[in-house]
């Protein structure tokens, strides 16, 4: 009967341990108007670029802004924001992480602050994982946004399927590139996104053709306009195609956003994008 009665409040105190952390999301997302989910279906089609520079864009647009990497596995925003030296710090009055500030009027958190060192693995099951995303919202000191945007890893696993089932989400950005491996698997990103009832707010065209610097010829080294007939087959917007410039590699390393470099293709695309994806979501809250 003791061990029975000891098991019950065990339970209880689990229970109310949930409902709390429960409550901490809702009142954390209660106060961010717009939350995007940035996904694909594999790796090295340029995800993380897109979700960093897109939160760089809309901040230089004037939005309050955070950016949540839960590709704990593999945290590379800290690295493409030149913030990997940063480290977290506690607000004592609220007992709160406060995120990394990027200017003008971002904020980051990222497991890539939490790691030793830049070359220790994360060695993660998913329960450790959705504790760990979690925590992320729950206690970190996001305030008042306009975008909150979520980086994933690759696939359709623990973690995109962790956050979506955490707090509502307005949308879904696919990244893909235009070869056919890439395209198989967009299509699942595509068709989670469905089955868990979250808005496509359509698909990104990555690496899509290159100008030779020297002759000015287009070579398509990834193929082109796989990532608009995948879209246009499974009947979902086409937010447009970012053509491979070795710049954005470059800026990327050095830790620089590409969007804050001079003008070129691809950053006259990726600004044509971001105004999609703006005019979609605060489009689709007005029609709420």
């Amino acid at each position: 009967m003791k061990k029975q009665r000891t098991e019950d409040l065990k339970g209880e105190d689990f229970r109310k341990k949930i409902e709390a952390e429960e409550e901490a999301i809702a009142k954390r997302m209660g106060v961010v108007k717009h939350k995007l989910l940035v996904i694909s279906g594999k790796g090295g089609v340029g995800k993380t670029t897109v979700a960093a520079n897109l939160a760089i864009a809309l901040a230089n647009k004037g939005y309050k802004v955070g950016l949540m990497d839960v590709d704990l596995h593999g945290p590379n925003v800290p690295k493409m924001l030149g913030i990997e030296d940063e480290h977290l710090s506690i607000d004592p009055t609220a007992n709160e992480i406060i995120p990394i500030l990027v200017p003008p009027g971002l904020k980051v958190m990222s497991v890539g602050f939490l790691i030793s060192t830049k070359d220790s693995p994360i060695i993660w099951r998913g329960p450790l994982k959705m504790k760990a995303i979690n925590q992320f919202i729950s206690q970190v000191k996001w305030g008042n946004l306009d975008y909150f945007i979520v980086d994933c890893p690759p696939g359709t696993g623990d973690e995109p399927l962790s956050t979506a089932q955490l707090f509502p989400l307005d949308g879904t950005i696919v990244v893909t590139t235009p070869q056919e491996v890439a395209l198989l698997d967009s299509r699942k990103a595509v068709n989670f996104a469905r089955e868990l009832k979250v808005p496509i707010i359509g698909i990104i065209e990555n690496m899509s053709g290159f100008t030779c610097p020297y002759c000015g010829k287009e070579i398509d080294l990834f193929k082109v306009g796989g990532g608009e007939r995948s879209a246009k087959e499974m009947g979902v917007p086409f937010l447009g195609r970012i053509p491979f410039d070795p710049k954005m590699v470059d800026a990327s390393d050095k830790g620089t956003p590409f969007v804050l470099q001079k003008r070129s293709k691809a950053i006259e695309a990726f600004e044509g994008i971001t105004e999609k994806i703006r005019l979609f979501v605060e489009g689709e809250r007005r029609k709420g």
